[in-house]
């Protein structure tokens, strides 16, 4: 993923300015300064109080950026977008071929076209076809394989921004499971940060460790394999007393991990636990408080997807309607139940007047239907909730650690 790369320094407004410290000899007489010089002092001048420094060179304040792919390289992950709710990946490798029910796709096909372009099956007439999409943290993880329940988008964003996540940051992460969450904190910790994440399982300690390789992050992350929770021996996660800057517990009882993230994490540290039951976030709340955590605090997010679409549809008609009389009801009867001999007489004479311009009112209507139909459709957005979303119920809790230095548990 492009977030893993070393950065590359690039031209910035800064050396484009060229401003640079300029020397001038002093004068060896006691001749007046030419004008030359004073210029020259005061560009220096103006210099130094722009970089804070009297030798200062623009060209010492390049841009550091990331540098961005644009084509597909071989053995590069490419995110297969086949529909909205279903995507999949493939190393690109030549000679091999991906399979999905839209037909056969040649990775040969993929290798050095542009990401985001869209591919046709060589089988089926070519009537099947897929878009190779730049991997992202959000799209992996709609697209890996699960090996456990994940952490999904809107609550992997919500742990990093509650828990103040910045660039080249220590975090320790307890359930690294399928490597989802990983991948996002990777990205906000990066270029020169590090993430140590812990898993129980061996299998999926070794699985996730080979993914991370063929992604390309493996340098800004450590999988260890150990519990944590100390069920299995000593617990804990092998860290300097206050070195850590965040922890995320993502255990079936954190409250066991607790004190032992109280000892690793510096003073007014962040930590994120995700459970989810409500009884299990009580639970590790109590044992917060016992280890001088303050600040707590537990919410819930749901994501709730909307299908988003912008339909047309014909104006209401505008010719007037003949009124109906306000002695008739609904029915056309009378209200009274028995005809008066008024109302015969306005009865006879509507059906008259219908029958004597029943061809007019006819063509009437006619042109007033050609109007319609020839008037400008309206557009409208609408949206429509899914039937089948992807999430789990779960309970974030977010606190800080105090100022206080807590023991090794495992002393």
């Amino acid at each position: 993923m492009d977030f893993a790369q070393p950065l590359i320094e690039s031209e910035s407004v800064t050396t484009k300015s060229k401003i640079r410290h300029i020397l001038v000899k002093p004068s060896e007489n006691d001749d007046p300064p030419k004008l030359d010089d004073m210029l020259v002092e005061a560009a220096n001048q103006a210099a130094s109080n722009v970089f804070g420094n009297n030798n200062t060179d623009s060209s010492q304040y390049p841009e550091r950026v990331i540098p961005q792919s644009e084509k597909i390289e071989e053995n590069a992950l490419v995110v297969i977008f086949e529909s909205f709710d279903n995507l999949d990946f493939c190393y690109a490798k030549s000679g091999e071929i991906f399979n999905n029910r839209n037909g056969h796709f040649h990775h040969d096909d993929f290798i050095g076209k542009p990401y985001g372009s869209k591919i046709r099956s060589r089988n089926n007439q070519g009537y099947g076809f897929v878009f190779l999409l730049k991997p992202t943290p959000e799209l992996w993880a709609r697209s890996l394989k699960h090996r456990t329940q994940i952490v999904h988008e809107l609550d992997a964003s919500m742990i990093v921004f509650y828990l103040n996540l910045r660039p080249n940051m220590v975090v320790c992460e307890s359930g690294t499971g399928s490597g989802a969450l990983s991948h996002c904190i990777m990205r906000t910790i990066a270029p020169h940060g590090k993430l140590y994440t812990y898993e129980f399982n061996g299998m999926r300690a070794e699985t996730a460790r080979q993914e991370f390789a063929k992604n390309r992050v493996g340098h800004l992350v450590e999988v260890l394999h150990k519990d944590v929770c100390g069920k299995h021996g000593p617990g804990g996660f092998d860290r300097p007393q206050a070195s850590v800057d965040a922890i995320v517990l993502d255990l079936p009882e954190p409250w066991a991990a607790v004190p032992h993230c109280g000892h690793i994490l510096k003073p007014n540290a962040r930590l994120a636990s995700y459970s989810p039951c409500v009884e299990q976030a009580q639970r590790t709340i109590e044992e917060l408080k016992k280890c001088g955590f303050h600040s707590i605090k537990t919410m819930e997010f749901r994501l709730k997807e909307h299908y988003v679409d912008e339909v047309e549809y014909d104006p209401p008609p505008r010719e007037k309607r003949p009124r109906l009389p306000t002695h008739l009801g609904p029915t056309g009867k009378s209200n009274t139940g028995t005809k008066t001999a008024t109302d015969a007489e306005a009865e006879k004479q509507e059906q008259e007047e219908e029958v004597t311009k029943g061809q007019p009112a006819a063509t009437d209507q006619a042109s007033s239907d050609n109007a319609t139909a020839g008037s400008k459709r309206k557009k409208l957005l609408v949206t429509r909730p899914f039937a089948m979303m992807r999430g789990h119920t779960a309970f974030l809790t977010f606190c800080t650690a105090g100022n206080t230095p807590q023991p090794d548990p495992n002393q």
